[in-house]
Formats: structure tokens, sequence, C-alpha cells
């Protein structure tokens, strides 16, 4: 067994641990946001250095350090160290908890590093627990009225998805005899169609697992948690929720699903079109709910909704395409780096200007280019990238997801897609437009950290970037794709 492919995962741990510790001993807190971000830098470079290594299994081949692993982990460690800047304006309102904050923002990044990386169905639900137990204490943070409601319904409907989900997990073990994704598929191919038929447990076990990890990615029907927890969660923490628990979801949901139900392809093909149908409905509820929501937070929590409906369009490729097709899964990852900036700097801006007018109401936003133009414009920016308009990062990942599935005869789902996309323009437009044309209630301007100021450039230069050359990243995310080849 190789522990050396696992240093990354040690180091975090090992980072966390110290923040803890470090905070006993240190009256300024300004330093452990310095080790928290070292420790993410640390285990990002160990990551950078197994790229291009050929695929392995250690832990008894629970974890895999494959290209997806690795691309994953580079995502989450970016995610949290952006996370963790921009929380350092929010620091005054947990004085007395910060180390124990940065540690369980890096806990959660773990978890999810493991999620990414797991090919065994107990090793999944148990990374899954750790990226959530963490998360829940993190909602209730500011430990206040809100934020505490917020985290009782996060904690109680995490736990029954969790349930669901490990009750799917039970009826695929109970059908196959096996928890690994690899010996799930052979069982599976060794099957007749006949005899998975006469045997419901499976299709039921699939179901239940949509479920589970449906609650993860904020899909509709499994979405009743979002809007009251976003808004009651600190907003760095309401910004982590969005990208990194629903990253985390999809990559498990890749990996389970095309290596373990990949084929026969029969199966395949029922997934994908559950997964066309969950997309249709999600974008459309997220964004009908989202056009009249007057709580910025609220609104970006149903525009979640809507864009894990994007996002199932390439679940839905991927179903639908024939093995060794990829376009799908490469498409999902090149989108979840896209949104992922752009929802980051969106959060990253409502964090500054919340702060200062100490209110999160879209009306609250007007005349905002004349007191903070900068943030504005970046803000603006962010909010027609997610609308998937050019030059943004948006408009080429909704580009490549729809593509794939306009070339495995998902047309209607496009269709249902661009349409919703003209529907979101208009709620994302607004704020745009409150910011822009509105008359301010004050002069007063609006400050920003030094830190807050660097997560809003990086953000928002990754949102050009990806949206003007977005071939590099595009080739990372097939690389990372190229695991699904049987």
């Amino acid at each position: 067994m190789n522990l050396g492919l696992f240093i990354p995962e040690l180091c975090l741990a090992s980072f966390a641990i110290a923040v803890i510790l470090l905070d006993l001993i240190v009256q300024r807190k300004g330093y452990l946001v310095l080790v928290s971000l070292v420790g993410l830098l640390v285990s990002a470079g160990f990551t950078i250095a197994m790229w291009g290594d050929g695929p392995e299994a250690i832990l008894g081949d629970m974890l895999a350090v494959d290209s997806f692993a690795l691309f994953f982990k580079l995502l989450f460690l970016g995610i949290a160290a952006l996370v963790i800047l921009s929380s350092v304006d929010y620091a005054s309102k947990m004085e007395r908890f910060q180390g124990e904050f940065y540690a369980l923002i890096l806990l959660s990044s773990l978890g999810m590093m493991l999620m990414a990386a797991t090919t065994d169905l107990i090793a999944i639900y148990i990374a899954l627990d750790l990226a959530s137990i963490s998360l829940y204490i993190l909602v209730g943070f500011l430990k206040d009225a809100k934020s505490t409601e917020s985290s009782l319904k996060y904690l109680l409907l995490g736990a029954v998805s969790s349930a669901v989900l490990l009750y799917g997990m039970a009826m695929v073990f109970g059908v196959t005899g096996k928890t690994q994704v690899a010996d799930i598929a052979t069982a599976l191919q060794s099957m007749s169609i006949s005899g998975i038929l006469d045997n419901p447990a499976l299709l039921v076990g699939i179901v239940f697992l949509i479920g589970g990890f449906g609650f993860k990615i904020a899909a509709i029907p499994f979405h009743m948690w979002v809007p009251d927890v976003y808004e009651g969660a600190p907003t760095p923490i309401t910004a982590y929720l969005s990208v990194g628990s629903k990253a985390a979801g999809f990559a498990v949901i890749l990996r389970v699903f095309y290596s373990a139900f990949g084929m026969p392809e029969w199966l395949s093909l029922n997934w994908g079109a559950v997964f066309a149908v969950l997309a249709a409905i999600g974008m459309t509820v997220g964004n009908i709910t989202a056009l009249p929501q007057t709580n910025i937070k609220r609104m970006l929590g149903y525009s979640s909704i809507a864009q894990a409906g994007y996002l199932m369009v390439g679940l839905a490729t991927m179903g639908m395409a024939p093995a060794g097709n990829l376009l799908g899964q490469s498409s999902i990852l090149f989108f979840l780096a896209g949104y992922a900036l752009a929802n980051l700097g969106a959060f990253s801006a409502i964090i500054a200007i919340s702060n200062k007018i100490d209110s999160d109401l879209i009306q609250d936003y007007s005349g905002m280019i004349k007191r903070a133009p900068w943030l504005a414009l970046a803000l603006s920016l962010c909010l027609i990238s997610l609308i998937g308009m050019p030059p943004a990062a948006g408009f080429m990942a909704k580009f490549y997801v729809f593509s794939g599935a306009v070339q495995h005869g998902l047309l209607w789902l496009i269709i249902i897609a661009v349409i919703n996309s003209v529907i979101s323009a208009y709620y994302y437009l607004r704020v745009v437009k409150v910011m822009w044309f509105g008359e301010p209630s004050s002069e007063e301007k609006v400050p920003s950290s030094a830190a807050l100021k660097l997560v809003l450039f990086l953000s928002c230069l990754g949102v050009l970037l990806l949206g003007i050359i977005p071939g590099y990243v595009m080739k990372l995310a097939e690389t990372a794709a190229n695991m699904f080849r049987f």
C-alpha cells in the first residue's frame, strides 16, 4: 500500500488540527487564516505533483488516485481557499470561534476530496458524512435565530437523505453482493435483463441513490432545504455550500453511475432518462421560483437549483451516450469549474456589500455602482456568467453541456434549457439594473478588505479566461474524464 498517494489528505487533516491548536495559543487570529491557506497550498502542491501518473488504488482499493480524483481535489482546494479569504471580513461575527470555523472548512474539504476518490460504497458514505457534518455545524455558526434554524433544518433533512442513500446502497449490495463500484459493474453484466427485472431491489436501490445524492446537489425534488439554509447560513458558507457540496455530489454521481451502472446499456439509458426528466423539472422550478425573490441569497439559492438542472443535462448525456464517449462527463467538469468561479465571485461581492448596508434585500443594492463601482462591476460579471452570456465562463459551460446533449438525441431537453436560460436572465439582470440605474440611498462608499478584493479579482479573472480561452481547462476536464474509458 502506497500511503504516499494519500499525502494531500493527510496534509489537510494535519493542518486542520494545527489550526485548532494554534487558536488556543495565539492572540492574532489572522495567523489562523495564513496557516489554513498554507495547508491548502501544500495539499494542492502534492496533488499537482501526482498529475500525469497512471491511475492507482490505495487503502484496500477503496480510494482511487486518478486524473478524475485529482481534478476534483484541486477544485475543492481552490474553492476552500477562496472561501477562507472571503471569510476575513466576516471574522468579527465569530471572534471566539475562528479556529473551529477554519478547521471545519478544511475538514469538509477533506471529506469532499475523499468523495471524489472513493470507489467503494462504504467509503463513499463515510466521506460524505465527514463533509456533511462539518457543513451542518458551519451553517449554524452565527448562533443567531435564523442561522440556528437553518442548521437544524439542514441537519434533519440531511439525516433523512443520508438514511435514504444508505438504504439504496444496502439494496445494491443485497443484489450484487459487492460494495466496490467495479465489482458491482461486473456482477450486473453477468446478470440477464430478466434476472434484474425480476428482482426490483436493484432498481429501487438506484432510485434511492439518486434521491440521496440528489439532496447533495440540490436537485428537484430534494431541494427543500436550499432557500432557508442559504439565507440563514453565514454568507461565506452559503457560497461554499452552493459550489463545494454541489461539486462533491456530482463527483460521486459521475463515478458511481458510470462505473457501477454504466453497463448493461439498457440500464444506462434508463437512469439517463431519469436524470433528463429531473433536469427539465429542476431548471423550470428553480428559475420560476427565483423570479419573485427579494432576498439576493434566497434568489441565488433557487438559482442553484436551476444550475443543478443544467448540470444534470450532462448526466443525462452520459447515460444516453455509448461507452467511450466522454463529452457529457468532461462538460460537467468544465461547467463545475466555471460555476464555482462565478458563484464565489458573486457571493464575495455580496459579503462586502451586505457587511456595509446590513441587508440582503435586492432593493437595498440600488445605485451600488456609485458607492462601490468595482464591487458592482464584479457582481454584474458573475451574474452574467450565471445566465450563460458571453464572454463569461457560463456561456462556454452551457455550450459544451448543451452540445453533447443535442448529439445524443436530447434536443427536447435543450429547448427547455434555453427557454429557462432566458427566464433566468430576468432575475439576474434585475440585480444588475438596480445596481447600475437605481438611486443610491447613501453616498457613503462600501469598503472591502484586501483578501476580499483578491477573491473578487481571481474569480472575475477566472470567469473571463474560461469564457474567452476555455481550451486549457476543457483539456484538463477531458483528461480527468478519461478515467471513464472502459
